[in-house]
């Protein structure tokens, strides 16, 4: 009986340490909570209490394309940006590597994959922010793929430390390569190891035959997609990557809050509705929003509404800048303003003015004297040729990892569980991607409404023109006859006076 009291005692004991210890870890995890909310809270009051510009509609002195990796950004960096502003423009490296110094003489355009904290480094009041956004189950796919792509370029290394090896004399050389620019600089060094690792194991069992038919569950040939989203790097850089970038919260943030809060978020989802809604006020803020799915209309639209302003500050800055500088209407026009010295250039002393900037170093748009029509032109000749050289290395790199090959017939085959999951480890995009369709769709329509104005502007324009020009003929005509019957008139006088004689 004492042994069986003893046992009871030990029990007690036991569940009564296991009830402290839950009681104990309930109110660590609540503490947890309260401390994550509070962090994010204050961060996401500060970043909402930011100044809103006067006219977001109007491109400032500086253009900061904020790129989200594969939403199509390089091919409006290559295909608009440059043709409208020369490389002497362009911030150093702005397309290379997150830690960038943007203050340079001149310095007009910024396109990089920094998160939007790089407005912490930039004049605030003279700077135009623009984006791209895409479906996030595509956006997804897309950063797979090129994780994998890229990676098997370096198959044609004998082992993974000849890869490394060279990759490194490359960088040393101050040779910009995909390695160098975030999130890449991550995601291909991790998806470089395991394509070597597989195709080691392939040599090992000395079979090459691959069960799968299914692109994205080739496990043999590369990690699958499954795996791969579930893997704690994709975690923290791919999901929900576009609300965190416009957010500033990427784990190259500048801001020092930026880990805690993204630590917060990661570990407690509930708190990311705070980072959506200081997202969506972002995109608000924002000059233009564009939408990958809807290629054409996108493109229309930026090269209407920043194509058709960064023409006009040239050329303006150009032609009329010393009589812009006295009017304030033309200085609305132009977007160049007076009162530049005294902002822009007092915080960063090595800002220029738009109108010290030479003809020489204008961008191809306005050395041709380049209208929206031209330079709609000129990009679909860019896109062109640019995705037909992409098509070609995509190809020649899954060759490499050959039959895995990554197409819209192989998405097909991924089951809808795997799409669900892709969705639910992308809750914020989602709802960031209908907010920016909204946003779209509204200034699709103000592009509209702007159009149709500037048509009944030319037309009315073209009718009081001709109006005129018929009043004046009729004009010129009668005072034609007048002067043909004086003339007559005088003549035949002079006639009948000579007969009389």
């Amino acid at each position: 009986m004492r042994q069986i009291g003893d046992k009871f005692d030990v029990l007690v004991i036991l569940v009564f340490l296991l009830l402290v210890s839950t009681i104990s870890k309930a109110s660590e995890s609540k503490d947890g909570f309260n401390r994550c909310e509070h962090i994010v809270k204050q961060w996401a009051s500060s970043s909402l209490d930011l100044e809103v510009k006067d006219d977001k509609h109007v491109l400032q002195n500086l253009l900061f394309f904020l790129h989200v990796p594969r939403t199509g950004g390089r091919t409006y960096f290559h295909c608009f940006l440059k043709k409208l502003y020369a490389s002497s423009l362009e911030c150093p490296r702005s397309y290379d590597k997150l830690r960038i110094d943007p203050r340079k003489p001149k310095c007009r355009l910024l396109v990089t994959h920094n998160d939007y904290s790089m407005m912490s480094k930039l004049p605030k009041d003279e700077t135009s922010v623009v984006t791209i956004l895409r479906n996030p189950i595509d956006r997804v796919f897309s950063a797979y793929e090129f994780s994998v792509e890229v990676a098997a370029r370096f198959l044609v290394h004998p082992n993974l430390t000849s890869a490394t090896r060279m990759s490194g004399r490359l960088r040393s050389k101050n040779t910009i390569s995909t390695l160098d620019i975030w999130p890449w600089k991550y995601l291909v060094p991790w998806m470089r190891e395991d394509l070597f690792a597989r195709r080691e194991a392939r040599k090992q069992k000395g079979n090459s035959v691959v069960a799968s038919t299914n692109p994205y569950d080739m496990e043999e040939m590369v990690m699958p997609l499954h795996e791969y989203i579930n893997n704690p790097i994709a975690r923290d850089i791919i999901h929900n990557g576009a609300t965190f970038q416009v957010a500033g919260l990427t784990n190259n943030s500048y801001l020092t809050e930026a880990h805690d809060v993204r630590h917060c978020v990661l570990k407690y989802q509930s708190l990311g509705e705070y980072v959506l809604k200081v997202a969506k006020k972002r995109l608000d803020d924002m000059l233009y929003v564009g939408l990958t799915e809807n290629h054409k209309e996108s493109a229309t639209m930026f090269a209407n509404v920043v194509g058709t302003q960064a023409i006009s500050q040239f050329t303006g800055s150009r032609s009329h800048g010393d009589h812009a500088a006295n009017n304030n209407s033309e200085q609305r026009s132009s977007l160049l303003e007076s009162d530049f010295d005294n902002t822009y250039h007092h915080n960063n002393s090595s800002y220029e003015k738009p109108s010290q900037i030479s003809s020489v170093e204008r961008g191809e748009a306005t050395k041709e004297n380049m209208t929206v029509g031209k330079l709609m032109d000129v990009y679909e000749s860019c896109i062109s040729n640019l995705r037909k050289s992409q098509s070609e290395r995509r190809v020649n790199s899954l060759k490499k990892i050959s039959p895995a090959n990554f197409t819209k017939e192989g998405r097909r085959q991924v089951s809808e569980a795997l799409l669900q999951e892709i969705t639910s480890l992308n809750s914020l995009d989602v709802e960031l991607y209908k907010y920016a369709q909204t946003i779209f769709a509204n200034q699709h329509k103000l592009m509209l409404q702007n159009k149709i104005v500037t048509n009944q502007q030319d037309h009315g324009f073209d009718e009081s023109y001709s109006a005129f020009s018929w009043e004046a003929i009729s004009i010129a005509v009668s005072v034609l006859f007048v002067l043909l019957f004086a003339v007559l008139f005088v003549t035949a006088k002079r006639r009948t006076s000579k007969l009389k004689l």
